[in-house]
């Protein structure tokens, strides 16, 4: 009987000391998921972003990849996004006048230049001026572009169309596509000869060349913003725009070509 019950004492004991050094240890930090927006020219920059993302945090990034008036038009509409990353400033200006950027938030991330993309890698280099005849070199074929009047791709690439007095020619032979990775592909694939994509987009592509570069002054500046979204408010979110402005997503976003802009 003594046995037994000092036997019981002892577990006792053992089990309230266990669980007073449980109470004193660091709790590890909660796990969550974060639900990423972002432009399609940013595909493979943020694909490597993802993976060390993860790995250093455990949280898990859900990344979600369209053209940006597509994205935004989600957003409105109450798509559960935590983070939008547009390829223009306008549709980030569109949300946040509807009031869904968590105030303070907001920040401009990355630079993009813009240009002429021929297929396969024997294309001839082009000077892009308003003395490009484009009339005759697309002939009877099209200029793969991404939406001209919605996809900020498109939206560039037709200014600088307009710019250099070339849209009037190029107009009817345009082959319009959801986003710029589909324009990109129509090129990759032979489908149009040439197109105009981000100069990242074009690095991401064996299949084709870059023929020439739009002058920077034929469109306004290619500036890829980022925020917060407003719908719900946890801290990995924070931690996620922090890492971007971190030197790994630098390196992530520099090696495709992306320009970052310093804060």
């Amino acid at each position: 009987m003594f046995k037994s019950s000092l036997k019981t004492r002892l577990r006792s004991l053992a089990g309230a000391t266990v669980l007073a050094g449980l109470a004193v240890l660091p709790t590890a930090a909660a796990a969550d998921q974060i639900t990423v927006f972002a432009a399609a020219s940013l595909a493979d920059a943020l694909n490597e972003i993802e993976q060390r993302f993860e790995a250093a945090t455990g949280h898990d990034l859900v990344v979600s990849l369209a053209g940006s008036s597509a994205l935004a038009r989600q957003i409105q509409q109450g798509a559960p996004a935590d983070v939008f990353i547009s390829a223009n400033p306008d549709w980030m200006d569109v949300l946040e006048k509807d009031g869904l950027l968590e105030p303070g938030s907001r920040f401009d991330l990355l630079n993009n230049s813009l240009v002429l993309i021929a297929h396969g890698q024997e294309a001839h280099p082009l000077e892009i001026t308003s003395d490009l005849d484009l009339a005759n070199l697309l002939g009877d074929n099209r200029l793969a572009m991404a939406l001209v009047d919605a996809v900020p791709a498109g939206i560039y690439g037709k200014a600088a169309l307009q710019s250099l007095g070339l849209w009037d020619d190029a107009e009817p032979r345009i082959a319009q596509s959801n986003n710029v990775r589909a324009a990109l592909a129509l090129v990759a694939t032979g489908e149009a000869p040439y197109g105009i994509v981000y100069a990242t987009d074009a690095v991401a592509e064996d299949n084709v060349t870059v023929a020439g570069t739009f002058p920077a002054d034929s469109h306004p500046p290619i500036v890829y913003p980022v925020a917060d979204l407003a719908n719900r408010d946890f801290p990995a979110e924070a931690e996620f725009l922090a890492y971007l402005r971190g030197p790994d997503a630098r390196e992530a976003f520099e090696r495709q070509g992306f320009v970052v802009l310093d804060r």
